[in-house]
């Protein structure tokens, strides 16, 4: 008795999990009412069936058809409109292209590729239906024509937080992309591991959308550049976004400057030292004068030093407006759950 509890569990959770015979599929597509669009699935094996499931928010996935691949034929359930969808056969042999037309609002969902795959490990001659990640269709109005990729900015680690905590954060801010759809890790230079990293929501702005990622980078990790990995559907012909970050160490001693003799420094009214910046060093009590003013000058002028400060000074600034947006949506999502009358209750009681 307890086997007829255990067992139709065990086959639910099996025919839900990803197929190892079906290979990572797109993460999205775009497309303009009234046009075409396609995405493909790949698969690893030869397969004789393929079952296309789409699934809208909130709701389950409905299976629209399957594919004979033997055949070339399309199986359609009832109520699915003929005219819509096409099959196609990709030249590598185990890549079929869907192409849905004519495309409308009601189009926007994610579609999966699903295959029966023989279950090894079962004693008896069983199936199982697995299915690939899937791909999410947005379909749109706005023109498509347009550069609608991540526009990366970066942000260094301040050299108070080095010097602090012994670590840096790199930030890397992605803005005025569509759709929303987005990955984004990161990675050692010359590594192919994603490392633990930090993402923030990504959030509507107008008509496009921003998102900000940051990696922690620890004290044994200062001395080699990382790589911010940005995957998008309107990434430039098609190929993932490399954003190289240089070495904290290297960060430091573009900021910090070099310490040099004294006498370096006080032998003469001005000097000039270094390639790529310029040090103007005067003895004590000396004066410059510049535009009928007196100054006292003894610095050092480093060609990247006012840019770097700047962009740690926006980096900070950055997250305390994201965080103050989270904390005006938190307040006002709370005060619309938990007030009975007001404005977002149409002042009447429930």
């Amino acid at each position: 008795m307890l086997w007829a509890l255990v067992l139709p569990l065990v086959f639910l959770a099996l025919v839900t999990q990803v197929s190892s015979n079906a290979k990572g599929a797109q993460m999205s597509v775009t497309g303009k009412t009234w046009e075409t669009t396609s995405f493909t699935c790949d698969f690893t094996q030869d397969v004789k069936y393929i079952h296309l499931y789409k699934q809208q928010e909130g709701m389950a996935p409905r299976r629209l058809f399957y594919y004979d691949v033997y055949y070339s034929k399309i199986e359609f359930e009832s109520g699915i409109d003929k005219a819509k969808y096409s099959v196609y056969k990709g030249a590598a042999g185990r890549s079929y292209r869907f192409a849905i037309l004519n495309l409308e609002h009601s189009d926007s969902g994610t579609y999966y590729c699903a295959v029966w795959d023989k279950h090894a490990e079962s004693l008896c001659n069983s199936y199982i239906k697995n299915f690939n990640v899937g791909t999410k269709l947005v379909v749109t109005d706005r023109n498509l024509a347009t550069d609608l990729s991540p526009k990366p900015t970066i942000f260094l680690p301040s050299i108070a937080e080095i010097n602090y905590n012994k670590t840096g954060t790199y930030l890397c801010l992605l803005e005025k992309f569509f759709p929303d759809i987005i990955k984004v890790y990161w990675k050692e230079k010359d590594g192919n591991r994603a490392l633990p990293s930090q993402q923030g929501n990504t959030m509507n702005t107008t008509d496009t959308y921003m998102k900000l990622s940051w990696l922690t980078v620890t004290e044994n990790s200062m001395d080699k550049e990382h790589i911010c990995v940005v995957q998008h559907e309107r990434n430039i012909r098609g190929i993932n976004q490399e954003i190289l970050f240089p070495s904290i160490n290297e960060v430091v001693s573009s900021i910090v400057p070099t310490t040099e003799a004294p006498s370096d420094c006080l032998n003469q009214e001005s000097k000039v030292t270094g390639t790529g910046s310029k040090k103007v060093c005067l003895k004590d009590e000396s004066e410059v004068t510049a535009d009928n003013n007196s100054t006292k000058v003894c610095l050092e002028d480093e060609s990247n030093t006012l840019q770097l400060q700047l962009m740690n000074t926006s980096a900070y600034y950055t997250y305390l407006l994201l965080l103050l947006k989270s904390v005006v949506y938190f307040i006002i999502i709370t005060s619309c759950v938990f007030r009975r009358t007001g404005i977002c209750c149409d002042g009447k009681n429930s």
